[in-house]
């Protein structure tokens, strides 16, 4: 999805105008600050609607560790593993290699085995680890309107 995608119609006009150079810039932030919104969204366990996500299920063999009653997805949501990926024109957020197949399964509530030499599959309920809310949306834009009245200032 490109920026100009996202941004309202009545914007869209003055992102066109920029130069790729202040484009790049643009969805340089835009991109930070969008991770950014996804790892907070992460850490509170919620789905870009809001709602939350479904909880762990009840293991037969209860095990009392502390690790299972912590929130889901601890590691995926560090920079390390969430990529971000801009250009001019757009920006990508997402996973890759095995951080990407495990929020792959988790984004889309997808089957998988539960351990590579054993053919037992689990469903796992789906939890959106990325997407966007209304708030990104106003984030998104309120980047640009500031982008915009910044270049303006300077030039």
């Amino acid at each position: 999805m490109t920026i100009i995608d996202t941004v309202t119609p009545h914007l869209q006009a003055l992102v066109q105008q920029l130069s790729p150079q202040q484009r790049k810039a643009l969805t340089r932030e835009i991109g930070k600050q969008l991770a950014q919104s996804q790892r907070k969204r992460i850490a509170a366990q919620k789905n870009p609607d809001g709602t939350p996500y479904a909880p762990r299920k009840v293991q037969k063999r209860v095990k009392r560790g502390k690790v299972k009653q912590k929130a889901m997805f601890a590691k995926l949501r560090t920079a390390r593993l969430m990529k971000t990926r801009t250009n001019g024109d757009g920006v990508e957020i997402g996973y890759a290699g095995q951080a990407g197949f495990i929020a792959d399964i988790h984004q889309h509530g997808k089957s998988s085995r539960v351990l590579r030499h054993l053919n037992w599959k689990v469903k796992y309920d789906q939890r959106e680890l990325l997407g966007f809310s209304g708030d990104d949306q106003a984030m998104i834009e309120n980047i640009v309107l500031a982008h915009l009245a910044g270049n303006k200032k300077g030039g």
